[in-house]
């Protein structure tokens, strides 16, 4: 179907319609559209792999990994806690409204809401944020990325298979179709992308005050810091796994590494080690190695390899033919290069030497520049990691470990600043899809005078003694 202005406005007219009939206010309906879901990533598992591995060269297991079997642990999650969640609260109004002391918070949902999802993850971070706008009630434009054509085609499928047009669709598209979404009145945008996009995003949305979260890499990339006192071969080991998942393509991957001098020498050594051991002396024959997405991401990614190929001392090779590029270990680096002033999004890791005993330093440094969506520390001082931990400003992170805080149920996936705006996973994506309205129930029965003019004289004196016992 080729979208246009004329049949998004409709689309987004029918859902409004749908929505206001007040089925997707029952929980049973958003259970049912959920288990939909659900099974629909068991019936169509193959067909997901598939696109994945033509789109950006996954092996089964990593498309399972990193994205079915997330969106599957998502719903789960959902499906577990959504009748407690959706439950209005009860509350104690107090004695300044006596005598109307019962007050109840709805979890409302927004109503049309649009889903803007990106290339790298596309069946996680479209099915999963689809999730928790189901969860809240809302109904939803989804518009998939034109960069992962197959997985957008296969999306597209399955909800054409699930769902009626008028409560879930599917936009595919580039930029201009994106923009035409955006021109529509939505009652809640969700993001994830660039910050560059980002606030093109926001800036759509402020036409129409419409509330948006966003999830985004972050301007200056999420830092990683190894101190003198790691555990050198498990932060080596981790960190290699992390760098060739998605072959670097991940919002919450590791965009510089800092690592101690005094360790320095050994940590690299440990870091080849733990690449050829996870991925072969040949990584750009392996099957099991991910690709660029397209050949602007690897020309830009090859280009600025070669900046630095001086300094390369691992990797550093690509295949054109293929958008495979090596894992490439940049030393040294300094921390004011350009190379570590902005998001890499591919398997480049400039490496930083620091003295340990200047560590604070660097964590001004990193202060100093846009927030990040994660933040990695290998340590095994934990009262300095909590400390840091709880006075940096980042979204959200791991000590001795990476990208498992992804992974944690019950618990936000956010950022902040240039890393985004908003939370979801859980209940926090339930959270954000719905706006908690207050609603206090009166009485016609002993209303007092209190609140009523007038307030002047010794027969009215009594009021205010009274409103300032009760506001307290």
């Amino acid at each position: 179907m080729e979208w246009t202005k004329e049949s998004i406005h409709r689309t987004v007219e029918e859902q409004r319609r749908f929505f206001r009939t007040g089925k997707t206010l029952e929980v049973s309906f958003r259970i049912e559209m959920l288990k939909k879901l659900k099974k629909a990533m068991a019936v169509y598992e193959k067909e997901i792999a598939d696109a994945l591995r033509q789109d950006l060269g996954k092996s089964y297991a990593e498309a399972y990994f990193c994205d079915t079997g997330v969106v599957v642990m998502e719903i789960n999650e959902i499906l577990k806690g959504l009748k407690k969640w959706a439950r209005p609260e009860l509350h104690y109004s107090g004695l300044t409204c006596f005598p109307s002391l019962i007050t109840r918070v709805y979890k409302m949902p927004y109503g049309v809401t649009l889903l803007i999802s990106p290339f790298n993850f596309p069946i996680l971070l479209t099915f999963g944020v689809l999730a928790a706008s189901i969860a809240g009630g809302n109904t939803a434009v989804i518009k998939a990325s034109s960069k992962s054509k197959a997985s957008t085609a296969v999306m597209q499928k399955i909800v054409r298979d699930i769902y009626p047009e008028d409560y879930v669709t599917l936009v595919d598209g580039g930029h201009d179709i994106a923009d035409l979404c955006l021109e529509e009145r939505f009652d809640k945008i969700f993001y994830t992308g660039s910050p560059a996009v980002g606030r093109h995003v926001l800036e759509m949305a402020a036409r129409h005050l419409t509330p948006v979260a966003l999830e985004l890499g972050g301007e200056t990339g999420n830092w990683c810091i190894v101190r003198k006192d790691a555990d050198i071969k498990d932060a080596a080991r981790k960190i290699a796994f992390f760098k060739l998942c998605n072959a670097g393509q991940i919002c919450i991957n590791i965009n510089q590494a800092a690592v101690a001098e005094e360790i320095a020498g050994k940590f690299l050594e440990e870091l080849k080690k733990a690449f050829r051991k996870q991925i072969g002396d040949t990584p750009l024959q392996n099957d099991e190695y991910p690709r660029l997405i397209g050949k602007a991401a690897y020309d830009k990614c090859a280009r600025e390899a070669d900046e630095y190929r001086d300094r390369i001392i691992y990797g550093g090779k690509g295949d054109a033919t293929t958008l495979k590029y090596e894992p490439t270990v940049i030393w040294p680096v300094n921390a004011d290069e350009p190379i570590v002033r902005h998001e890499l999004f591919c398997p480049l890791l400039p490496v930083v030497p620091f003295k340990d005993d200047e560590i604070d330093d660097l964590l001004d440094t990193i202060a100093d520049r846009e927030h990040g969506l994660s933040l990695y520390l290998f340590t095994k001082d934990m009262r300095w990691a909590k400390k840091v931990m709880a006075s940096q400003q980042y979204g959200g992170g791991c000590v001795n470990e990476v990208v498992l805080q992804l992974m944690v149920k019950g618990a936000p996936f956010n950022g902040t600043g240039h890393s985004g705006m908003g939370a979801y996973h859980g209940v926090w994506g339930f959270r954000e899809f719905t706006h908690p309205s207050t609603v206090l129930f009166g009485s016609s029965h002993l209303n007092l005078p209190l609140r009523e003019h007038p307030y002047n004289g010794k027969k009215n004196a009594w009021k205010l003694k009274a409103v300032k016992l009760f506001e307290r």
